[in-house]
């Protein structure tokens, strides 16, 4: 759904919302989490109907598909529950300790959500005028598989690069742990496990050495405070215990493994890269496209390609993503130079787990 625009919905713009809310409730039960899938089926009927879900969203009616406006307005009622401002409701999230309810599609948690947006509105509405910041841990197993293709092309220390990085929990991927059939990798002592994280054709084993970890985003958030951690657990969602086992575990990394975060768009984070001799520079983004406009992604495309014609033999560059694709899935997609050979390593759900290895021929 990643890029679609609410233009092309038909109707008012209540019904082009509502019909987005079931889009994402679809997406949120193909993901795991029937709890979100019920709650946002719920809350279209209510938009509808013109309940408090309706006043939420005033305003907001038109935003694009990609920003993803369920996601923001659920994200902002969990936040209530977690600080234990919305007891009602925690009541119903197992992130908060409480318990889902017993019959699918039970009314409970519906009601209790309701009331917190009719009663708290504009604490939920201040969630509205910003992107989810979703620093997904799972989405690292795809990076630290390309990091094994790329350590397996030459084995130099990695300066690695991060774009829409969030917290930058990923930025320390080369501290998580991936068991598995299909290959391993890390410290069985991680905080960090992405159980069967791998299938198919495992990564190369090649050895990493992450020198450096820079993350550019327009407003990152500092994993090592309270208001940081509250953000980003809110937009977990609260029926999904592996997820939220994830992130508390890369909170704890980052209290070990520094890394720098910047306050800037993606293009100025390129241009202000260089590339340095004895290295590999690795720019890295994953479900990041889908909030740049045209003009944006044309910068992006425009800072890499100069990048890759900067590039020598001991002065390497590789561009590796997960993004959505149109025809479906997220392909992990690596371009190194120089020579700017391009490969699709494997596929992956948003959330990254498990990706799916192809059988690339080694370089």
């Amino acid at each position: 759904m990643a890029g679609v625009d609410t233009s092309g919905l038909s109707g008012p713009p209540e019904v082009r919302t509502a019909t987005l809310l079931r889009w994402q409730a679809d997406a949120c039960r193909e993901l795991g989490s029937p709890l979100y899938g019920d709650l946002l089926t719920r809350a279209a009927g209510d938009l509808i109907a013109g309940g408090p879900t309706a006043e939420v969203l005033r305003g907001h009616l038109d935003d694009r598909l990609s920003s993803v406006l369920a996601l923001r307005l659920l994200g902002g009622a969990h936040a209530l529950a977690l600080s234990g401002q919305a007891p009602e409701l925690a009541a119903y999230y197992p992130s908060c300790g409480g318990r889902t309810e017993s019959e699918p599609g039970s009314p409970l948690a519906w009601a209790a959500l309701r009331r917190v947006l009719a009663e708290q509105g504009d604490s939920v509405r201040g969630w509205l005028d910003r992107p989810p910041q979703t620093n997904e841990v799972g989405r690292a197993a795809a990076l630290l598989g390309g990091l094994r293709f790329i350590a397996a092309d030459a084995l130099l220390p990695i300066r690695l690069v991060e774009v829409g990085t969030s917290a930058g929990l990923n930025l320390r991927a080369d501290h998580f742990r991936v068991p598995g059939r299909a290959g391993s990798y890390g410290n069985p002592d991680s905080p960090v496990v992405l159980a069967d994280g791998w299938l198919g054709d495992p990564p190369p084993v090649s050895r990493l050495q992450v020198v450096e970890r820079v993350g550019g985003d327009l407003a990152p958030i500092d994993p090592l405070t309270g208001q940081g951690r509250l953000t980003l657990t809110a937009y977990v969602w609260p029926d999904q215990a592996e997820r939220l086992s994830r992130l508390r575990g890369a909170f704890d990394l980052a209290e070990r493994v520094p890394a720098e975060l910047r306050a800037e768009s993606a293009s100025d984070t390129l241009a202000r890269l260089t590339l340095e001799p004895g290295s590999w520079t690795v720019l890295w983004h994953s479900i990041f496209r889908q909030y740049l406009s045209e003009t944006q992604r044309t910068e992006l495309a425009e800072g890499v390609v100069a990048l890759g014609m900067a590039a020598t033999s001991t002065a390497r560059f590789a561009y590796l993503y997960l993004e959505q694709s149109r025809q479906g899935g997220c392909p992990v997609t690596l371009t190194t130079w120089p020579g700017g050979h391009r490969r699709v390593l494997g596929t992956a759900p948003a959330h990254g787990l498990p990706v799916r290895w192809l059988t690339v021929p080694r370089r």
